[in-house]
Order: structure tokens, then sequence, then C-alpha cells
């Protein structure tokens, strides 16, 4: 097997017997490290005839997809790109038609994208255009036609792009294989010739633009009547299902030493060292080239010969590089070559939450939802960019000299764009990730996890700031165990700290179900439960005092009636 993806690709497109072309079709192989991460796309599109402006539309699409989907983040999964850059697609044209035209006939094409990325063809697809797969000489329709007959000449598109205001698109992924062939054609030409002529076509040239020209004259001599297009894609090469193609451009760096204060590596000059553990050292420097302060995170030489621990290493560079935000570390970039494996992040003086919680062990309910909510615009920064924490908790939390939380950690990140070419989190159950107590309970059980299993970490370090004490009253089981999991039971927030109002508890219990369906579906309804009583969590059967329900509230209201009753006995006193 190579390392390299390779393809070779091959079109031909004629207006046929009508007098303007109104079909597009493109392709882009982009050079490394987009041909890993992004993949090689090819895409046809079909203005439909009976619209204002097929030929723009059609235009539209292509041109629209190729620029946009290399242009989306690397660590999004090829299908949040796809629909993402498909729904805006499909919006603008919808609106240009109604805008320009006044009619949902205005700006309308069908659609087909062909996506190769490592070893999978990813396929989205809208209208009745068509892609084929030949494999082993075994002609196959990959693709549904969006189109209704209302008699034997007289049919309609039923779904294209345009058409309506909400786009439904078909997605599906294919294993690839060395040799496969991937046809991509519009009406003109697969409505003319069976699958007998065009397998015949394809067959005994290795020349594809040749073969897109012969399969085009084939139809038009079989009485094609509209715009033909084809576009032919061959699997030339395949890469290794390897994730270190991504991440291990640094492989054959040497670990660094051990460092001690006053040396210095590559224009870091080590001050201390603030944490080691068995798998990392941090270490505090000065860079000596941009003159401030930062941090080194280096590899333990324990773990010089483990490749699986390399890839994690480089793992959590590449990913924190990819999130800028206020509330998540800053991994620096610099121009210097590396003498070593290690990476530069910004240095924050300050302390753990952990440490803060040591000190403030009943903190005020009003501050505690405002350090969730940024932790929670962190978490929200990695889940934009299609990733996973996976890791959350009070120690993987800084707190600087400003009051503003970050999260520092990405060593379990998962990002989705990366997954689709190997996963590092193979072994889930042997393995769990991420730290016992504030690990979603799906991980305990080797499942995968979602953004509701960041939620659940989330939920658990809400409740332990609020109360002290973690959620269950007990540590999680250490090893797969469902029915230890189902015999846990959430302790309410009232038995550690009765100043915690009833619907608050109401919010961290949600956000700490042990099954995920259970659990909030997005990050702002937790929050928003946390500030504003939900009415689920409040019923006469509860009977909540409003010292639970609103302690300012009780000890203003306790304090005025006192106040009066004093007036009073003042007044019958002085008669």
């Amino acid at each position: 097997m190579a390392t390299v993806l390779k393809v070779s690709i091959g079109a031909y497109s004629d207006r046929g017997v009508k007098t303007d072309n109104e079909d597009c079709f493109g392709a882009w192989v982009p050079p490394e490290p987009q041909l890993t991460l992004k993949g090689i796309t090819a895409a046809i599109a079909d203005g439909m005839s009976g619209s204002d402006a097929g030929k723009q539309a059609s235009h539209c699409c292509i041109a629209g997809f190729l620029e946009d989907y290399y242009s989306t983040p690397d660590s999004w999964a090829v299908v949040h790109a796809g629909q993402k850059i498909l729904s805006a697609t499909n919006s603008w044209l919808y609106s240009q038609g109604q805008v320009r035209y006044g009619s949902a006939k205005g700006m309308v094409s069908t659609l087909s994208v062909l996506i190769v990325k490592s070893n999978t063809a990813h396929i989205f697809h809208i209208g009745d255009s068509r892609i084929y797969r030949l494999r082993r000489n075994q002609l196959e329709q990959l693709t549904h036609d969006h189109r209704i007959w209302l008699a034997e000449d007289k049919n309609y598109l039923n779904r294209a792009m345009g058409i309506e205001p909400h786009l439904q698109v078909d997605y599906k992924t294919l294993p690839l294989q060395l040799g496969d062939l991937f046809i991509l054609t519009t009406d003109g030409i697969h409505d003319f010739i069976d699958d007998k002529a065009m397998k015949t076509c394809l067959a005994g040239n290795d020349n594809l633009n040749t073969v897109a020209k012969g399969m085009v004259e084939r139809a038009l001599k079989h009485g094609s009547d509209d715009n033909l297009t084809c576009q032919l894609v061959r699997i030339e090469a395949l890469p290794q299902l390897r994730e270190d193609e991504v991440l291990r451009c640094q492989q054959n760096l040497p670990f660094p030493p051990p460092l001690e204060p006053g040396m210095s590596l590559d224009g870091y000059r080590i001050e201390a060292q603030l944490h080691a553990s068995k798998r990392t050292q941090i270490y505090r420097a000065y860079d000596t080239l941009t003159q401030c302060r930062v941090v080194l995170k280096t590899p333990s030489v324990l773990y010089d010969d483990d490749t699986h621990y390399i890839e994690h290493f480089l793992h959590e560079e590449w990913a924190g590089k990819r999130i800028h935000h206020d509330h998540v570390l800053t991994i620096l970039g610099s121009d210097r070559n590396k003498s070593c494996l290690y990476y530069v992040t910004e240095y924050i003086e300050g302390l753990t939450l952990r440490e803060w919680l040591e000190q403030n062990p009943k903190p005020e309910i009003s501050q505690v939802r405002q350090m969730i909510g940024q932790i929670a615009k962190g978490l929200r920064a990695f889940h934009r960019m299609e990733m996973l924490h996976q890791d959350l908790k009070p120690e993987n939390i800084m707190i600087d000299r400003g009051g503003i939380l970050k999260i520092i950690d990405f060593g379990s990140v998962k990002i989705a764009g990366i997954a689709e070419i190997t996963p590092l989190d193979h072994g889930v159950a042997e393995n769990i990730l991420g730290t016992l107590n504030y690990t979603a309970p799906e991980y305990h059980l080797g499942q995968r996890g979602n953004v509701k299993s960041d939620l659940f970490s989330l939920g658990v370090i809400a409740y332990e700031m609020f109360n002290g004490a973690l959620p269950f009253g007990c540590d999680m089981p250490e090893k797969p165990d469902r029915g230890k999991l189902n015999r846990l039971e959430y302790v309410p927030s009232i038995h550690h700290n009765a100043l915690v109002p009833v619907w608050i508890d109401g919010a961290l219990k949600k956000a700490t179900a042990l099954n995920p369906q259970s659990r909030y579906a997005e990050l702002s309804e937790f929050l928003h439960d946390l500030a504003t009583p939900n009415p689920k969590f409040l019923s006469d059967e509860d009977r909540i005092p409003l010292l639970q329900q609103n302690p300012v509230v009780f000890w203003k209201s306790l304090t005025g009636l006192l106040l009066l009753t004093n007036l009073v006995l003042l007044y019958l006193l002085s008669r």
C-alpha cells in the first residue's frame, strides 16, 4: 500500500442539441496536508432546464462547494462540513430565486459530490445526476434519483438545490479498493444509455478523458436531447490506515533530555518545573526570542519507544493549535526548528480549579454560575470544531489572576476529522478515557461518547462546586460494570448544601443523568436552567421553602418582617 492517496480524473461535457450547456463539473486534488485531512473532491451539477437561471445555479453549486469545503476546519468530519456548506448554498440559491425571479424555480440545480478521504468514499447527493461505481467489472448505481414520473415521458424533480428553503441531502460512505472507478453523470447520459452500454464505454481504455468523451458521444447517438456531462475518478493508490500520517510529522525527533532550571532548549530558558508525572513534564520557561514567559510540555522518556503514546502526545498539540478561544489554553506556534519533541503554550499565572475549590469550600451560588458559564464557553469552542474534550475535571481548568477560567488539557481530545482517518480511541472498553468520577458512564461501558458526555463532566464539576461533594456519593466503577452503574443513585444537593435551590439541583441532576438520553441536548439549556427556575423542577409536591428557592429574597424578607415587628412594638410601647 502507498502512503499517499492518488487518483486519476477525466471528464467531458457537451451542450448536445441545446443552445447552452447548463451542466457544470469540477474536481480538486489538494496538496498536503489537506490531501490527508480533507481528501479529494469531484462534483457534478445539472442546472434545471425549467428554472430561470439553471446555469448560474449549477456553477454556483460546484464552485461554492470546491472552495468552501477546503476552507472548513481540518478538525471537522466530512459529513459535518458537507452538510454545512450545502445548507448554506441551498439557502442562498433559494433566496436569490425568490428575490431575482420571484419563483421557487429561479435558481435550481442537481448536485452530486464525491469526496475521497483516506480509505473511504463520501457521497452527497440531491437531484437526478448520478454517481456509479465500477468494481471488478460490476457496475453499481450509488445514488437514488429524486425524480417523480407523472407519465412515461413526463417527470419532475422533487428534490434539488435551491428548490426549497430547507434541504434534505442523501449521504453515504463506502470503503475504497484499489482500482475502483467512480462515474459521475448528468441525465443527458444515463437516461439514454443503459448499464451494459456504459460498461462497454468504460472498458479497454486507460485515458479517462477519452472514456468520458466516448460516453457522451454514445448517448448522443442514442438520441440524447439534453446537456451531457461525464466525470470519472479512478483510485490509483490508497494510504495506510494510520493517523500518524497526519500527526507524526516530527516522528524522527528524539525525546528531550531531563531539563533543569537555567538550561536552554531551542531558545527557551527553563525557569522551573511546574508539574511532573510518569507521562509528561511541564516547565515554566522564558522565550528569549519573543521575550515572554511560556510553558513547555515534554513527553516522558519512559515512553520513547511507544508509538501509540507519541501519537497521542502530538495529537494534543495538533488539537490545541486549532482552537482559539479566551477560555481555552493557547498553544503557541513557532517558526524555529525543534531539536526534540515538545510543544509550547501560553503561561497562565494563577491556580487550578481544584486548588480554588480547596480555598473556597462554600462559594456564592452566583459566582459558581458565572464560573460554570466560562467553562461552558470553552467547551463549546471544542464542540464547534467537532472535538470532544473527554477529560474535563477541576485539575484541567486554570483560573488566572483576573478570574478568567481556561481549559488547559488536550490529552484525551477526540477530533472527528482525524477519527475518519484512523481513530486513536481504540480499546475504549479496556482503557477508560478521562478521569474516574468525571468521566461519563457510557465510557465506562466501552461506548463512544458525544457532546452529552462532555456535558456530564461539566455537570459533575458544577455539582462539586455547589456542594463540595460528588453527585453519586461514591466512586464510579473502575471497570465496565453496568450492574454497578445502575445501582448508583443521585444525591440531592440539600444533603450537602441547604442553600442550593431545588431548581438548580434539578438542573444538576439532569446534566449528570447516567443515561445520555436523559441529559440536556445542549450546553445552553443547562446554563439557562442554572440561571432561571425551570417549572419542571418546581411542583407543589416539592414544597420548596423560600430559603431554598432564593436565599437572598428569603433573608431580605425576614429582615424586613423583623424590622416591621420592631417598629410596631416600639409604637405600642410609646403609647
